[in-house]
């Protein structure tokens, strides 16, 4: 994966910001649409973000260790 630390910093805050986002989105469902609507729209973002975190942020962390955030673990 990505070993430049400026390029890896760059991507993770955009990873992270797109993250974010998702998250935002799914409440936004949440609070506006049916809960059939909710749930599939939660099951299909669920499939993006275990995209970023697997295939995108884990490799950039294993090269990068120095950005993974706290929590990290956690979350894998």
């Amino acid at each position: 994966m990505i070993t430049n630390s400026d390029i890896a910093k760059q991507i993770d805050a955009l990873m992270q910001e797109i993250y974010r986002q998702l998250e935002e989105s799914v409440e936004m469902v949440k609070n506006k649409c049916s809960s059939e609507e909710h749930a599939a729209y939660k099951k299909a973002v669920g499939r993006i973000v275990s995209r970023i975190v697997f295939d995108a942020l884990a490799p950039l962390y294993e090269k990068n260790p120095a950005l993974k955030p706290p929590n990290w673990d956690d979350r894998t």
